[in-house]
């Protein structure tokens, strides 16, 4: 006896509910620019701004379509900022500790910079090296072609030998632009150090890589 007392209670209880849900209504203005009611929301509404309104016809709640569409855009690229933070932040943890790692102290990052400019060095030697070795090479093919030249009535080179000097001519302008490359490495040397040295002293300031 007791129980069903019990649940006829709540049905008492949860009726006004019931019957207040039923009393919201949606409401709209469509494209024609008439306003549009319903229960349920009307298809004139599709896409529009709607109003919810209770029982006494006020609103109480308001849906903007492009409004949550904005509002989702927004926390997608605020997730996807959050995202890309976060990876910076371990990449930047990850050379950090890297750091740590290589060099014991500044004095460390001095010598490495000193052998990698040592190194710079030698082979700018070695490529102007071997570009004087290719000048010297097309000084005596040009000897032999003014042979062929000062010849009575002037004589055809062999095919050889103008093969031989395209190739030289070939040779030099890929090693003078390996020069270039190799002349410009000590600005990218001195940079990467710097950097290097900067860092290391922000990381030691801070006690540790993160």
């Amino acid at each position: 006896m007791n129980k069903t007392k019990t649940i006829a209670a709540a049905a008492l209880l949860l009726a006004p509910i019931a019957a207040h849900a039923q009393l919201m209504s949606y409401r709209c203005v469509g494209n024609d620019g008439k306003k549009y009611y319903g229960s349920t929301i009307p298809m004139q509404c599709m896409g529009k701004p709607i109003e919810q309104l209770n029982s006494q016809g006020r609103v109480v709640r308001r849906i903007d379509p492009d409004g949550e569409a904005k509002e989702k855009a927004e926390k997608a690229a605020a997730a996807a900022k959050a995202k890309e933070e976060e990876a910076a932040t371990r990449e930047a943890s990850r050379r950090n500790r890297a750091l740590l790692a290589t060099y014991m102290s500044e004095r460390d990052i001095d010598d490495a910079r000193s052998r990698a400019l040592s190194e710079n060095k030698k082979a700018v030697r070695d490529v102007e090296g071997r570009i004087d070795a290719l000048k010297k090479r097309r000084a005596g093919y040009d000897k032999e072609l003014e042979f062929y030249q000062d010849k009575k009535g002037g004589a055809t080179p062999p095919a050889k030998l103008s093969e031989e000097i395209q190739n030289t001519e070939i040779d030099m302008r890929a090693q003078e632009e390996l020069l270039a490359v190799k002349r410009k490495e000590v600005d990218v040397i001195n940079a990467k150090y710097d950097e290097d040295k900067k860092r290391y002293a922000e990381v030691t300031r801070r006690g540790g890589p993160h």
